[in-house]
């Protein structure tokens, strides 16, 4: 067995660790986003019974001001959330469509990955058509049903989205730090079961917040200051008291996005430490280069909500509420453009199985297959990385 050098990606034990997956695990994908549409269906199904139970007569609409004093730039910002929802809808269905058609993607990175690609649709697709229609023509009547409907999507895609960083971070921190582990600690049992935790979690922590907020009695002004219908900017319209539903959004998403933080954290400096430890300075480049891009990314995610919730009990007065209402439609819009090139298109064996999807629909084409390829073999031993070819 000769020993050579070879180049050093980011994470080689990923991108060259054998698979050892049962076929069945190709279905986790289908069986996620299955899932999903599914608790789509309750959502929907639950406000129509909550609508139709309420006890005092609601509303029959709420009007959405969009982004209130920017009202000139609307139709800059139309044009500008269309090119990123297109880039949404066009990059995260290519994620999905590639890793399901793909054998060699069929690994516990890709499998987040691609129902982390179906969520970024729902959530994006929950808020921008309505944002366009405000934008483009001013139409910002939405039915009391549909208003809360799409509260409790919004609320709930966003912790799902943060629940699917989380088991990204672990899935990298696993590869990096316990490579010979690597197949055995993420088993596609494993992997279903923490994709179902993550729904039932969001599930259970939004329920509630919704049903109060829905509960509430409106009988004075039905405009709404936001884009779109955010849970405390509804609720503040209520003539009963709304602090329980308030303080209820303020405790959970600090308990929730604070634990996501805390353990997102703890993986990627033992990742750092891991890393720092190469001994080639060209590895820990691109590592720091990639660990720094998902950083990015994260922090467009949550800061911008937690600001938003924050600035909603105690900066009021302080922040003007068109900076408000960006940072909260912030977080929606720009996690899920960026994900897809991220995550998605930097990775080569993604942009390998895009080439052979493509290639596939023509008459005379070459596929590839990753797996047949004679590729360097990669183990973290000891903070180095020992590189051999297998003959």
């Amino acid at each position: 067995m000769a020993i050579k050098k070879s180049k050093i990606s980011m994470f080689p034990v990923i991108s060259h660790y054998p698979s050892q997956y049962p076929p069945q695990a190709e279905e986790i994908c289908v069986t996620c986003s299955g899932a999903l549409v599914g608790l789509l269906k309750e959502i929907t199904s639950m406000m129509l019974r909550l609508h139709s139970n309420h006890t005092s007569l609601p509303p029959a609409t709420f009007f959405l001001m969009g982004i209130p004093g920017l009202e000139e730039t609307h139709l800059w910002l139309a044009a500008l959330l269309s090119t990123m929802y297109t880039m949404v809808l066009v990059g995260n269905s290519l994620i999905m469509t590639v890793i399901w058609a793909d054998p060699a993607l069929h690994e516990p990175m890709y499998y987040f990955l691609c129902v982390l690609a179906g969520v970024d649709i729902i959530m994006a697709t929950s808020v921008a058509p309505k944002m366009l229609s405000i934008f483009w023509s001013g139409n910002g009547t939405i039915a009391f049903t549909a208003c809360f409907t799409q509260m409790y999507i919004v609320h709930t895609a966003t912790a799902l989205e943060s629940g699917l960083l989380l088991a990204m971070a672990f899935d990298r921190y696993v590869a990096i730090c316990k490579p010979l582990h690597y197949n055995t600690i993420l088993t596609p049992q494993k992997i279903l079961g923490i994709n179902v935790a993550i729904v039932v979690r969001a599930t259970i922590a939004l329920t509630p917040l919704s049903w109060m907020v829905s509960n509430l009695q409106y009988c004075g002004s039905h405009a709404v200051p936001h884009s779109y219908c955010e849970h405390m900017a509804v609720a503040n319209l209520a003539c009963s008291d709304h602090r329980t539903s308030n303080l209820y959004a303020l405790i959970g998403s600090s308990v929730v996005v604070g634990m996501d933080v805390a353990f997102i954290s703890a993986s990627y400096s033992l990742i750092l430490q891991a890393v720092f430890n190469l001994s080639s300075k060209n590895a820990r480049h691109k590592a720091l280069s990639t660990c720094g891009s998902h950083v990015g990314v994260m922090a467009l995610f949550y800061l911008p909500g937690l600001i938003s919730v924050y600035v909603d009990w105690w900066g009021q007065d302080m922040v003007p509420v068109h900076t408000q209402v960006l940072l909260a439609d912030l977080y929606l819009v720009i996690p899920p453009t960026l994900n897809p090139l991220i995550y998605g298109l930097r990775s080569k064996k993604i942009c390998q199985g895009i080439w052979n999807t493509m290639a596939t629909s023509l008459p005379c084409h070459h596929y590839v297959n990753s797996k047949r390829e004679r590729r360097p073999k990669q183990v973290l031993v000891m903070g180095d990385i020992r590189s051999t070819h297998e003959i």
